[in-house]
């Protein structure tokens, strides 16, 4: 009895350890005034990122500028899809289409202007990056960008389609 006990327990621990969260449920809206429910984004079965920004900030808009370069590499390579949500308030939603059609990000960008599925997700601080693997199970978070940390991004979606 003591030894199925244990090997109850220990399977409840690695259960655990491997125990992935899901995307919460948030209205999100589109460039063009639809509306997108987080917990429904997705990308045919293969990974896809999420990276959190605001048209204010500088390192937001050079992490995805440097993603803008390699992410057709990326797209052809691995398939990764990107969503950009910006977090800018109602007031400066108007200003979220201009910067990336400025910029030509080819992402798909939401807005959450009440910053709902930043705070749900736990990011406190932007640029915020959310990597979700092909079943919709958040495998990272990041916080802050680097010159180059776009290619942490890249590697861990390949390690996601090679387990």
């Amino acid at each position: 009895m003591k030894k199925i006990f244990v090997s109850l327990i220990v399977c409840l621990l690695a259960g655990y350890g491997v125990a992935l969260a899901q995307l919460p449920a948030v209205t999100l809206k589109t460039l063009d005034g639809g509306t997108v429910q987080s917990e429904t984004l997705s990308n045919d079965g293969k990974p896809f990122i999420i990276d959190f920004f605001a048209t204010w900030c500088k390192p937001c808009n050079r992490e995805l500028s440097a993603i803008a370069e390699v992410y057709e590499d990326w797209q052809q390579e691995t398939g990764v899809k990107i969503f950009a949500v910006s977090i800018d308030q109602a007031q400066n939603i108007h200003k979220v289409k201009p910067l990336v059609d400025q910029n030509e990000w080819e992402y798909d960008v939401l807005l959450d202007p009440n910053s709902d599925l930043l705070k749900a997700l736990g990011g406190q601080m932007i640029p915020f990056v959310v990597v979700v693997d092909g079943k919709g199970n958040i495998v990272s978070k990041h916080s802050g960008y680097t010159d180059g940390g776009e290619n942490e991004l890249i590697e861990e979606v390949r390690k996601l389609l090679a387990q």
